[in-house]
């Protein structure tokens, strides 16, 4: 920048004076960014210089601090050494501070230069007449005032300083250039205003001027909110006639001018030019209007100015100021006792207003055409609003902080947000009609008013005329911005002040270019609240009380959207904390977001239990008690005692005797709704290039507490080893899923992908989490507690039951086994754990039974010989007698361990195959290609729960099974020999008092009737591994079992044959349950007659016992 001219020299119009103010107030605010960063910095121990908190150098800070700014390096030696050591790094670190400091003083030789030039000038300033210049006059006045006093706070700034040019003084051998103008500046800001207070004595005329021409709009901006009521302000349909009419205003840019720069520029600006206050009523006027209407101002950010005590501190050291700091005194007791009162009531005012004008211009947008004003009115007043209670909120200087808590904040904010999103989403309607409007009416009225100037000098008139001309021809992607600056200054040949209406018809033609070219630039102008990034613990307050209280929840979503703001307060001349400031953006809204969709899941879960504990109401188990009730009265059966009171029925709670009445569980829809519509309210939000999804927020949260629930609901208690029916936990799910369905009734999400998220990882063995699923929890149930039962003979699996049932014993078990293995319990189990979760049980099953055939190939390897002799020797009874007794005992019992385990998994099976609804082919039509296909078509079917030859699953379990240090042959014997066995030992059985067969349950109470599938599933198994016939290896097995049963009937020993024909019965058994061998086959090895009196004898036994 030039230096200043001489007065007489001095060419107004070649000054560019509007330029220059928007150069240095965007280099002001630049400024303010780095010094408060500095100071913020200094003041965080983490962050402060290292050298400040250096112990070495605590002695050469406190040094230079004293002898600033005078610099004395020779006669010190001690106390600098320290600083002689490390004086390359302290140049290299404190650079950036000490240049920022430089940069302010460079700024404020600027500010001062133009300051006297626009004297001057004697430029004329009035914010009706020529709003932008003087606008920016009083910004440039109000940041270079902020500026030094921030500069002032900043408490290390003469140790830095120092610091930094005793360093280049070691270093270079003489002090930085800068230093001694740098040094003189600090110790005269020591007291900023005080200073600037003597420095704007020159600037006195212009500053009071500016300001005065305030006395027309702030009074009419600083309002009550009755007073804004009776006006009906921002109401669009308080006159319905007028509705399509234009907002109009001769002081258009005034209108939505914020009220906090105002009163910024009335406190700071009667402090610099206080002599005004003396000799004019209307400057002490609003300057006590301005007073009373707060307490603190923002110097910048979240720094604050305490107006009254800073004032009364300046003026009572001033003679004949006695009556100024009375009247501070005066308004500061108003301030106290009104201004948070009048603020509580224009918040409640502009939500009633804001709604209203959201709501209307929802349903009719093209109103944002002819009321674009009223829009930004409405955005700049709400955010006044909030920026005052946010900073007041954390400056309270009263003990009541009634005043100073809105709740409702939200709400304001959530409007706010509704306005901004409509006028971006219908930018290019504004912008039709404001182009038409610059080129239809402003172009013609301004053309008149051009044509009817008195005195319009060439130059000038050929400006006017380009104005008109471009805005007749105007198009959406023009614009056009009048600059009125060189009209401004006194000596100027067409006078701004002269004519008062071409000034403002220039300020309504700016305004409308504004709506055509920006319209961005407009929000961030009237609605931005990128302050909330430096209030970060009243934000997250104001979130959480938002939260807390169910009718504001539904404009919670006002806060993660005010993090789309915190981007726009940082500056290019401060580009360090455009990281740090974005990360505080994005940490915010994942923190809100995750904080309402786990209010949300939480309202959900709540809703789920009270659906659960009503699905539960309706289980067979609580119809006991109503049908004994019921047969009791048709009995008429009288009781000594009073009955009880009949117990409520399912569905009573829907009853309601008037609308007045709510329950629990209307409360916690009510409140999800609400919550839901803020989740549902933005698909997505864009934060430093980073793109946030509000509801795969919830869709996250509700799978992880879907599945955390439906493990919960089996109740499984592992030392009791208790555990949920499945039929139970299926209703359960149901209804919990029946819930999170109703869920997309609120919120548009995919709520089917929760479904198969959760409910497929719950197939498995554990989820994604390595937590334990159903199915895990399920298998290890059914394998470790009723299985185990089973074997302890504890339980018996009863063919005709289909299910595993109690035996009577001393000891009672806790748990009834048919009421989790009939085949409601197992189609249950087989829904909840699909075909993935019963091939895992599956093959879990099959572990078991793999170690119990490794224990029975071991009993083989034991007794090979003797099997071997056995096997050719069926046809010689007395050696086969003497044979038998070398045997060694057990193969039985582990055989029927594995019939129990097998017909277990029969049982689940068969539900899977119930449940199954993708393969619903004729079983006849699949049957008949089985034997032809190949071991997977197999596996294809089990998975499905069809009933296979060969089971897949024991196959692959006992192929696992084979020894490295036996052939294949050898294997093959064993298999051969295995079945050699269990035939010839299927006569002790007869000798065992819990062998007798039972009609009743089609079956025996030691589960013997399970040998029947264990033979035919091992032997198919041990064949298909080892490539052996299995039809022939049955076919011996029944010679051989047959041959050894038909001996027992020539025993004469009750004891030894005491249950013969219940075993008899095994052989029926075992050919009906084989798809290898025949009743013919079975004919040729054991008469049938003796099936025949077999059966007879146990009817028989069993009507004699029973009786």
């Amino acid at each position: 920048m030039s230096a200043t001219l001489s007065r007489g020299s001095l060419q107004p119009g070649q000054q560019k004076l509007a330029e220059k103010l928007t150069i240095l107030n965007d280099r002001g605010i630049g400024m303010l960014t780095r010094i408060y960063n500095i100071k913020k910095a200094c003041g965080d121990p983490k962050a402060k210089p290292s050298y400040l908190i250096d112990k070495n150098l605590e002695s050469a800070v406190k040094f230079i601090v004293r002898k600033f700014p005078a610099v004395e390096t020779r006669n010190n030696n001690q106390q600098l050494a320290q600083l002689q050591k490390e004086k390359s790094e302290i140049l290299k670190n404190l650079a950036l501070y000490y240049f920022t400091f430089v940069d302010v003083m460079e700024f404020k030789d600027h500010v001062c230069e133009l300051l006297n030039t626009i004297d001057a000038c004697q430029v004329f300033f009035d914010i009706t007449v020529n709003f932008d210049l003087t606008k920016n006059y009083l910004d440039l006045v109000v940041t270079y005032t902020n500026l030094m006093m921030l500069l002032s706070r900043i408490e290390e700034r003469k140790a830095i300083i120092g610091l930094y040019n005793y360093a280049h003084e070691m270093t270079h051998g003489s002090s930085d250039r800068e230093y001694p103008r740098l040094g003189q500046m600090i110790v005269d800001y020591e007291n900023p205003l005080k200073k600037m207070m003597e420095e704007f004595v020159p600037h006195g005329k212009s500053l009071s001027d500016a300001l005065l021409s305030l006395q027309m709009v702030y009074p009419r901006r600083n309002l009550s909110a009755d007073q804004w009521r009776n006006a009906q302000l921002l109401s669009l349909i308080s006159a319905p006639s007028t509705m399509l009419n234009p907002a109009q205003s001769d002081t258009m840019p005034c209108e939505y001018l914020s009220l906090d720069t105002m009163e910024k520029w009335i406190v700071f600006g009667f402090i610099l030019c206080h002599g005004v206050l003396n000799s004019d009523q209307s400057a002490l006027s609003l300057w006590k209007l301005a007073l009373q209407s707060s307490t603190c101002l923002c110097l910048f950010r979240d720094e604050v100015f305490h107006i009254h005590k800073a004032a009364e501190d300046l003026f009572i050291n001033i003679r004949g100021y006695n009556k100024r700091v009375n009247d501070i005194k005066e308004c500061k007791e108003q301030a106290l006792s009104h201004a948070g009162l009048m603020h509580r009531e224009r918040r409640k005012f502009l939500r009633s207003a804001l709604k209203e004008l959201a709501t209307v211009l929802s349903d009719q947008p093209g109103l944002l055409g002819p009321k674009a004003l009223f829009v930004f009115m409405a955005l700049s007043f709400a955010r006044d609003e909030i920026i005052w209670l946010l900073r007041h909120a954390d400056n309270i200087q009263k003990k009541s902080t009634d005043d100073f808590i809105d709740k409702h904040i939200a709400e304001l904010i959530f409007y706010m947000e509704e306005l901004r999103a409509h006028v971006r989403k219908y930018g290019p309607v504004m912008q039709r009609y404001y182009v038409q409007y610059l080129s239809g009416f402003d172009a013609v009225v301004l053309n008149e008013l051009v044509q009817n100037l008195s005195v319009c000098p060439e130059d000038e008139s050929i400006i006017m005329s380009s104005f008109v001309n471009t805005m007749t021809s105007l198009s959406v992607k023009q614009g056009i911005q009048p600059n009125t600056a060189y009209t401004s200054v006194s000596k100027a040949s067409l006078g701004i002040a002269d004519h008062r209406e071409l000034g403002k018809m220039m300020n309504t033609i700016i305004f409308h270019t504004k709506m055509v070219d920006s319209l961005v630039e407009m929000l961030v102008e009237t609605s931005d609240l990128s302050i909330f990034c430096f209030y970060s613990r009243a934000f997250e307050k104001m979130f959480q009380q938002c939260l807390e209280l169910p009718s504001q929840s539904r404009h919670s979503i006002s806060f993660p959207l005010l993090c789309t703001h915190f981007m726009s307060c940082t500056h290019e001349l401060c580009p360090e904390e455009r990281h740090h400031i974005g990360d505080r953006s994005l940490s915010l809204c994942n923190m809100f977001l995750d904080e309402m969709a786990k209010q949300a899941r939480n309202l959900i879960t709540d809703i789920c239990t009270e659906q659960c504990t009503l699905s539960d109401q309706l289980l067979p188990k609580h119809c006991a008690k109503t049908i004994s009730q019921a047969v009791n009265k048709k009995s008429k059966k009288q009781t000594g005692k009073k009955g009880e009171p009949e117990r409520e029925k399912p569905g009573v709670e829907s009853m309601r005797k008037n609308r007045l009445l709510v329950t629990n569980l209307d409360k916690l829809h009510t409140a999800l709704s609400e919550l839901c519509f803020s989740i549902n309210y933005v698909p997505n939000m864009v934060i430093w290039e980073h793109t946030f999804t509000p509801r795969e927020y919830l869709t996250s949260h509700l799978e992880i507490r879907f599945t955390k629930s439906i493990v919960g609901m089996t109740m499984y208690n592992q030392a009791t080893q208790e555990i949920a029916k499945p039929s139970e936990l299926l209703t359960s799910v149901r209804a919990y899923m029946t819930v999170l369905q109703s869920i997309e009734n609120y919120v548009q999400i995919d709520i089917t992908r929760v479904f198969n998220n959760v409910l497929l990882q719950q197939t498995q063995h554990l989820d994604s989490h390595g937590e334990p699923t159903i199915t895990s929890l399920y298998t290890n149930w059914y394998l470790e507690t009723l299985l185990r039962q089973v074997s302890n003979g504890h339980i018996a699996y009863f063919p005709a039951m289909k299910a595993f049932v109690n035996l009577p014993t001393e000891n009672e078990l806790t748990f009834n086994a048919e009421e989790y293995s009939d085949i409601s319990e197992m189609r249950s189990l087989s829904e909840l754990l699909g075909p993935y979760g019963m091939k895992f049980l599956s093959e879990s099953l099959m572990w078991h039974i793999s170690s119990q055939v490794a224990e029975l190939k071991k009993l083989v390897v034991d007794n090979v010989e003797v099997l071997t002799q056995m096997r050719t020797s069926f046809d010689k009874p007395e050696q086969m007698a003497a044979l038998f007794k070398k045997l060694s005992c057990g193969v039985l019992k582990r055989m029927t361990i594995i019939g129990v385990i097998l017909s277990f998994r029969s049982l689940a099976q068969e539900a899977l195959r119930d449940v199954s609804s993708l393969f619903n082919l004729p079983s006849a039509v699949l049957f008949s290609g089985l034997k032809l296909v190949a071991m997977n078509v197999y596996e294809l079917s089990s998975a499905a729960g069809l009933p296979c030859e060969i089971d897949p699953a024991l196959v692959v379990a006992l192929s696992s099974q084979k020894s490295e240090n036996i052939s294949p042959e050898e294997e093959y014997k064993i298999a051969c020999l295995l079945m050699v066995f269990v035939a010839v030992s299927m006569p002790t059985l007869a000798s065992n008092v819990m062998s007798q067969y039972s009609p009743a349950i089609e079956g025996h109470c030691n589960n013997i009737h399970c040998l029947a599938k264990a033979v035919n599933q091992i032997a198919a198994a041990l064949f298909t591994i080892h490539k052996g016939s299995i039809e022939d290896r049955l076919k011996e097995f029944l010679a051989l079992a047959s041959s050894s049963l038909l001996k027992i009937g020539q025993e004469t020993d009750k004891i030894t044959t005491r249950n013969r024909e219940s075993v008899y019965l095994l052989l029926d058994m075992i050919v009906q349950e084989s798809p290898f061998l025949t009743m013919d086959l079975l004919e040729s090895c054991f008469p049938y007659v003796l099936l025949r009196n077999a059966y007879h004898a146990v009817y028989k036994q069993s009507v004699s016992s029973s009786t």
